[in-house]
C-alpha cells in the first residue's frame, strides 16, 4: 500500500509537470531522434541503436524512470528512417507513459561538406494511473479529485524536425509532439493533471581538433514549454584518442552534471551521468543516473567509422 511519502512526492511532480511534462535527458546529443526526427548520421549501411536508463532524483520514493530505446538507418543517400521507444514511470506505476514513435527523414545537400536534414515523426503514446491505495497522513484515503479514477488511453502524436549538420558542427530545431492532449479532462468544475504542452527543442554543437588526440566538444540544447520559462542545457565534453570522453554540463537554475563515454569496441559505447541538483529538490534526493549503451553495426562490413561529432 503506498503510504503519504508517494503521495507527496507525486504531487511534487505535479507542481513541476510545466517545465518537464516529458523526460529530461543529460546525454541528449547521444540519443538525439528521440527529440529530433530529422536527427541523420549520413553514414551508409550503418544501423545505429542505443539504449537509455535514467534514475532521477535518486533516494525519493516514487521519483521519476525513463527508459529508452532508439535507433535509425540510412536507406540511401536521401532517406534514413528510425524509430523510439520511451517509457516515463512515476510513483512506481502511479504514472506510466509509453511513446512509440518511427521516424523518417530526408536529406538535402546543401554544399560539399553541408547537408539539411527535414523529418516527421508520427506514433501514439499509452497513458495510464494506478492510483489505488494512495492514503492521507490520517490514514483516511484520498477523496481528491484527481486520484479518484485510473485511467487507460492512447493518445496520436506527430512531430517535425530539421537538423543542419556538417563534419564539424550542427544544428537542430524540432517539436517532437506537435498535438496537445488532455490526460485527465475538466471534471465536477475541477482541472486535474492539465494537458500536455507542446515542446520545441533548439540544439546545436561544434567540434574544436585542439591536437591529434584531444578534441573539444561543447553543446546546448533550449527547451520551450508555453506557459513556463525557457530551460537551457549547456555541456562541454573532451575527447582523447577518439576512444574516452569526459565533460560536465548545466542545466540552468536546475542541476550540474558529470559525464562520460567510452568507447569499449569499434561498435559499442558506454556512457555515464551523474547529475546534482542545484534547486531546492537538491535537499530531497541524492542526485540523477543515467547510462546508456550504443550500437553501430556495419551491416556491409566495410569498416565504416563515423566522424568524430556527437552524432
Amino acid at each position: 500500500m503506498k503510504k503519504i511519502i508517494l503521495s507527496i512526492s507525486f504531487l511534487l511532480f505535479i507542481i513541476k509537470v510545466t517545465a518537464q511534462q516529458d523526460p529530461e535527458y543529460t546525454h541528449y546529443m547521444y540519443n538525439m531522434n528521440v527529440i529530433n526526427p530529422a536527427y541523420v548520421t549520413g553514414t551508409q549501411a550503418m544501423l545505429d541503436l542505443g539504449v537509455l536508463y535514467r534514475a532521477q532524483w535518486a533516494g525519493m520514493e516514487g521519483a521519476p524512470k525513463t527508459y529508452n530505446f532508439f535507433g535509425h538507418i540510412p536507406l540511401n543517400k536521401k532517406v534514413e528512417m528510425g524509430l523510439s521507444v520511451v517509457t516515463d514511470d512515476i510513483g512506481n506505476g502511479a504514472l506510466k507513459e509509453d511513446n512509440f514513435y518511427a521516424d523518417f527523414a530526408y536529406v538535402l545537400n546543401m554544399s560539399s561538406t553541408a547537408k539539411l536534414s527535414l523529418g516527421l515523426k508520427a506514433g501514439f503514446t499509452s497513458f495510464k494511473t494506478n492510483f489505488n491505495g494512495f492514503q492521507l497522513e490520517t490514514g483516511d484515503s484520498s477523496t481528491d479529485e484527481a486520484f479518484s479514477n485510473n485511467l487507460n488511453d492512447m493518445f496520436p502524436n506527430i512531430g517535425a524536425g530539421a537538423y543542419f549538420f556538417t563534419n564539424n558542427y550542427y544544428l537542430g530545431l524540432s517539436a517532437p509532439n506537435l498535438l496537445s492532449s488532455k490526460h485527465i479532462e475538466k471534471r465536477s468544475g475541477i482541472n486535474a493533471l492539465g494537458s500536455e504542452k507542446i515542446h520545441m527543442f533548439f540544439t546545436g554543437g561544434y567540434v574544436f581538433n585542439l591536437s591529434d588526440s584531444f578534441k573539444l566538444k561543447p553543446a546546448f540544447m533550449t527547451k520551450i514549454v508555453p506557459g513556463s520559462a525557457a530551460s537551457l542545457d549547456v555541456s562541454a565534453n573532451v575527447l582523447f584518442n577518439e576512444k574516452f570522453e569526459l565533460g560536465a554540463s548545466y542545466r540552468w537554475d536546475d542541476s550540474v552534471s558529470a559525464l562520460m563515454n567510452i568507447k569499449v569496441s569499434p561498435s559499442i559505447s558506454v556512457g555515464y551521468a551523474y547529475d546534482y541538483a542545484t534547486s531546492n529538490l537538491g535537499q530531497f534526493n541524492s542526485g540523477t543516473h543515467e547510462v546508456f549503451m550504443l550500437f553501430n553495426i556495419d551491416l556491409l562490413g566495410k569498416g565504416f567509422d563515423k566522424s568524430p561529432r556527437f552524432f
